[in-house]
């Protein structure tokens, strides 16, 4: 069953900038090019324009998404993906991206593909504080509760660090320093 395309009203900061287009039909993500043409060295991040703005109506939010050609050739990724565009939100967009590869340089041209733009339907909750959440099969479990993946399984005693950062401690899973550790200037 096929619904009505949503109106987004869309204005170019860069006049010359190439419109968001869906690459392919029943694509969800629409793809997002830069204006600027930028070098980012290895680990390198930098946030480039998309010379694009756009009006979302109300209930709606728009997401940004890596590309995944991208990540896979030349390791790039979102540093906050999905970056999230709101509906009141009227400025460009713009994408954080970041240089994973630990060797190479990547080259961004104007209007190179950078990320792609799924625009979805969001609801509005009310929170409502209580003392004590229902019981479910999951409970607390989490990060990595469920296992598969080496980093994860195994005994306690080959990693006597899983879960010391979620529990307050100073390492988590893979043995790196604690953020909260960091904030804290310890």
């Amino acid at each position: 069953m096929s619904r009505d395309p949503v109106n987004v009203l869309i204005r170019r900061v860069d006049p010359d900038v190439p419109l968001p287009t869906y690459a392919h039909p029943g694509d969800a993500g629409a793809d997002l090019r830069t204006t600027e043409s930028r070098e980012l060295k290895p680990g390198e991040r930098a946030v480039l324009p998309t010379g694009v703005s756009v009006a979302l109506p109300e209930g709606y939010a728009a997401f940004v998404h890596p590309r995944s050609g991208l990540a896979a050739r030349c390791g790039v990724a979102l540093v906050n993906a999905p970056g999230t565009v709101d509906a009141g939100y009227r400025g460009e967009i713009k994408v954080i991206v970041v240089n994973l590869d630990p060797r190479e340089s990547v080259r961004f041209e104007r209007f190179d593909r950078i990320a792609q733009l799924v625009v979805q339907q969001v609801e509005k909750v009310r929170f409502q504080e209580v003392a004590e959440l229902p019981d479910s099969a999951r409970a607390e479990g989490g990060f990595g509760s469920t296992g598969g993946h080496a980093a994860v399984g195994g005994s306690s005693s080959t990693n006597s660090t899983r879960g010391q950062a979620a529990d307050g401690g100073t390492a988590g899973g893979n043995r790196y320093a604690s953020v909260v550790s960091d904030r804290e200037g310890q």
